[in-house]
C-alpha cells in the first residue's frame, strides 16, 4: 500500500493560516498598523477603499526594510522580534509569530514599497496569492507602504460572507482606535473613500481619548492610579452618572496591547456597585504595566486573550483603585475624621455653675384621658355613634376564609388559556384593578386573575403603535424650535451614515454638520419628554449590537429602542384610569402576552389554581 501522508504546499498552508489570522479587513488593518508601531514609526496613515474590499493602505515613517528583509517578511514564521522560546516571556512588541504578512499575501494582492532608514534607494515588491511577481528598486520615502488590494480574491466563500461596508468599516475603526489609544506619542490618521475620518496628533493619553471620542467625554473621566510591586495601573473611568445600557466605552490594555478580560471587568463593576442602576455599564480606559514574564499572550491568534500569573491580587488592586477614584470625585460618600487645620465651629455648652439653668421643664400628662370618651367639664363633645362606620365593613367580612400571605407563584398558563382569557376580558363589567409595588397590575378575568408587567405592556403597545405609524405616515416629523446637536464617535458615525434614510423614514430630521456631528431638527411625533440626543445614541448603539442591515429589521430595531425609552418605567404609580387604558390597549395589541423581544408580559392565575391554593 502506498503512503498517503504528504506535506501541503506553502500556498495552501498560508491560506489555512490566513483563516485564523485574517478574518476580515479589520484584521489586515490591525496587523499592518501593529507592524508599523513595532518599526518605530511616529506617523501612521491608513487609507481605506470600499471598507477594505478594494484597498487597505498603511503608510508609516518607521525604520523600513532592506530588499532581503522585505522578501523574507512574507515567509511563514519569519520575524525579527523573537529569536528563542525564552523571548516569548519578555515580549515588548505587538507582533511576534511571523504569520501576518504571509497570511495577508496568501489571500490578496499586496504591494510593498519600503526604504531602510539612511539608505538612498528602496525596493518594491508585488505579491499575488503567496507568489512573488515583481521585485525592483524604487525611489520611495523612508519607512514602509503596504497596499493590500482585492482581499479574499481567491477565497470567494470568505469574501461572500463579509458584512456590509458600514459594518466592516466600523470594525476597522474599532481596531484602529484600540491601537491609537495605547500610543498617544504616535500620530495617526484614517481615511475612507479619500475622506478624513480621524486625525490624531501626538498628545497625552487623556487628550487622545478626547480626540477619538469627543470633547464631551473630558468632564466625565476620573483618573485612576495605583502602583505596587506586581502591577502599575493607570487610566480613566467614567463618572457613575454617565453609565448607560448600551455603547459604553470599555477598554483594557496590558503592556501596550488591547485585551478582553471578563474577570477584571467584574472588578470594575463591583467598584460601581450600588452607584449605577442595574443593567447599566460604566466606561473605562485601564492600562496595566507589569513584568512580561508574568503574563502569556500566546493564547489566541488575535492576541486579545491574555493569562495573568497573579490575577487575584491584581483584581483586588484594580477594584481598590477604581473605588478610590470614585471616592475622590464624591461619587462615594465618605466621612473625614482629620481635624487638623479644620475650621473651629462654636458648639453650645450649657453652664453647670447654676443647676437651675439646666433643669428641664416638666410636662403634666393626664393618663386617664381618652379622646373617644366624653370628657367631663363644661365643654362636652357631642355624642356620635361610631358603630355606624363599621356596619358595611362587618357585613362584607368573610372570616371563615383563611388568609394566605406571600403565596408561591404558580406556573404560567399556556398560550391557549391566555387567548381564552383575552376573549373573556371585556365580558366583565366594572373590571377592577390594582397595582403591586407600582410594577405589576393585578386585574380580574372571567376565569381568574391576571398579573401584568406594566413596563413590558406599555413597550408592546408603543411598539405596535410606532410601527403602524411609520408604515402609514412615512417621514412624519415634528420640528424642534431649537435644533439639538449630537456628536458621534467615528464607529457610530459609520452606522449613522448608513441609517440616515431609515431614521428619516421613522421621523428623525437630521443635518450632517461634519466631523461626526449632527443637528436634530425634527423628531417623530411619538417622542415626548425625551432627550433626543440620548435617544438617538441609544438607537445607534442598538443597531451596532444587532448589526441590522435590512430596512424592515432596522425599522423594528429602532421602534423597539424608541418604545423602551418612552414606556412607563417600573415603579411609576398609575391612576385607575391609566391602568384601565393600558389594559385595554394591551389586549388590543398584536401579541398581548409577549413583548417585542420575547419576554412574558402577563401571567394568568386560573380559578382552578386559586382553589388549589386554599385547600
Amino acid at each position: 500500500m502506498s503512503d498517503i501522508i504528504h506535506l501541503l504546499p506553502d500556498s495552501i498552508a498560508n491560506q489555512i493560516a490566513a483563516g485564523e489570522v485574517i478574518q476580515r479587513p479589520a484584521s489586515v488593518v490591525k496587523e499592518l498598523v501593529e507592524n508599523a508601531v513595532d518599526a518605530g514609526a511616529t506617523q501612521i496613515r491608513v487609507n481605506i477603499k470600499d471598507a477594505g474590499r478594494t484597498l487597505i493602505q498603511v503608510i508609516d515613517n518607521g525604520k523600513g526594510m532592506s530588499e532581503t528583509d522585505a522578501r523574507m517578511a512574507f515567509e511563514r514564521h519569519a520575524t525579527s522580534k523573537i529569536a528563542s522560546a525564552n523571548d516569548l516571556f519578555s515580549l515588548r512588541t505587538m507582533g511576534f509569530r511571523g504569520e501576518a504578512l504571509a497570511s495577508i499575501a496568501a489571500v490578496a494582492h499586496v504591494e510593498l514599497r519600503t526604504r531602510l532608514r539612511g539608505s538612498e534607494l528602496g525596493c518594491r515588491l508585488v505579491m499575488n496569492g503567496s507568489t512573488l511577481e515583481e521585485s525592483t528598486c524604487d525611489a520611495c520615502a523612508e519607512g514602509s507602504s503596504f497596499s493590500v488590494k482585492n482581499l479574499f480574491f481567491n477565497v470567494p466563500a470568505r469574501r461572500k460572507f463579509l458584512k456590509s461596508n458600514e459594518t466592516e468599516f466600523r470594525n476597522i475603526v474599532h481596531e484602529f482606535e484600540r491601537i491609537a489609544l495605547v500610543y498617544p506619542e504616535v500620530s495617526f490618521s484614517l481615511y475612507h473613500q479619500d475622506a478624513e475620518i480621524l486625525n490624531l496628533p501626538v498628545s497625552g493619553t487623556r487628550q487622545r481619548i478626547i480626540h477619538i471620542f469627543g470633547k464631551g467625554l473630558n468632564e466625565k473621566l476620573l483618573a485612576v492610579e495605583a502602583q505596587s510591586s506586581l502591577v502599575t495601573i493607570s487610566g480613566f473611568v467614567g463618572r457613575p452618572d454617565t453609565a448607560r445600557k448600551r455603547g459604553a466605552l470599555q477598554y483594557f490594555f496590558v503592556n501596550g496591547r488591547y485585551m478582553r478580560h471578563p474577570y477584571f471587568h467584574k472588578a470594575i463593576m463591583q467598584a460601581y456597585e450600588q452607584l449605577i442602576p442595574s443593567g447599566e455599564m460604566p466606561s473605562y480606559f485601564i492600562y496595566f504595566t507589569l513584568d512580561p514574564g508574568t503574563i502569556d499572550v500566546n493564547i489566541h491568534p488575535t492576541k486579545t486573550e491574555i493569562k495573568f500569573e497573579n490575577e487575584q491580587p491584581i483584581w483586588q488592586i484594580l477594584m481598590s483603585a477604581v473605588r478610590e477614584a470614585l471616592a475622590k470625585s464624591s461619587a462615594i460618600p465618605t466621612i473625614d475624621f482629620d481635624r487638623e487645620d479644620a475650621i473651629d465651629i462654636p458648639v453650645y455648652v450649657p453652664r453647670t455653675d447654676h443647676p437651675e439653668a439646666i433643669t428641664a421643664p416638666t410636662v403634666q400628662v393626664n393618663k386617664g384621658y381618652n379622646p373617644f370618651h366624653q370628657s367631663g367639664g363644661s365643654h362636652k363633645r357631642p355624642e356620635f355613634d361610631w358603630s355606624v362606620l363599621y356596619k358595611g365593613f362587618e357585613s362584607d367580612q368573610t372570616p371563615e376564609e383563611p388568609v394566605q400571605i406571600e403565596p408561591e407563584m404558580p406556573q404560567t398558563a399556556p398560550a391557549a388559556e391566555y387567548i381564552s382569557a383575552i376573549d373573556q376580558l371585556f365580558e366583565v363589567e366594572n373590571n377592577p384593578s390594582c397595582t403591586y409595588k407600582n410594577r405589576y397590575i393585578v386585574t380580574t378575568l372571567m376565569s381568574g386573575l391576571v398579573v401584568i408587567d406594566q413596563h413590558r405592556a406599555h413597550v408592546r403597545v408603543l411598539y405596535d403603535q410606532y410601527v403602524a405609524h411609520v408604515r402609514q405616515q412615512q417621514g412624519a416629523s415634528q420640528q424642534l424650535l431649537f435644533p439639538e446637536i449630537v456628536e458621534f464617535t467615528p464607529a457610530e458615525n459609520a452606522v449613522v451614515a448608513a441609517l440616515l434614510d431609515d431614521l428619516h423614514y421613522i421621523g428623525f430630521d437630521l443635518s450632517n454638520l461634519g466631523q461626526g456631528s449632527y443637528a436634530i431638527n425634527g423628531l417623530p411625533p411619538e417622542v415626548k419628554n425625551q432627550d433626543p440626543a440620548a435617544l438617538l445614541k441609544e438607537m445607534v448603539a442598538r443597531s451596532m449590537e444587532t448589526g441590522c442591515e435590512v430596512h424592515e429589521e432596522i425599522v423594528h430595531s429602532l421602534a423597539l429602542s424608541l418604545a423602551r425609552s418612552t414606556a412607563i418605567p417600573a415603579g411609576k404609580a398609575l391612576s385607575q384610569e391609566e391602568r384601565e387604558h393600558l389594559i385595554a390597549s394591551l389586549f388590543s395589541a398584536s401579541d398581548p402576552y409577549l413583548s417585542p423581544d420575547g419576554k412574558t408580559i402577563l401571567t394568568l392565575f386560573t380559578d382552578e389554581e386559586l382553589e388549589k391554593r386554599f385547600r
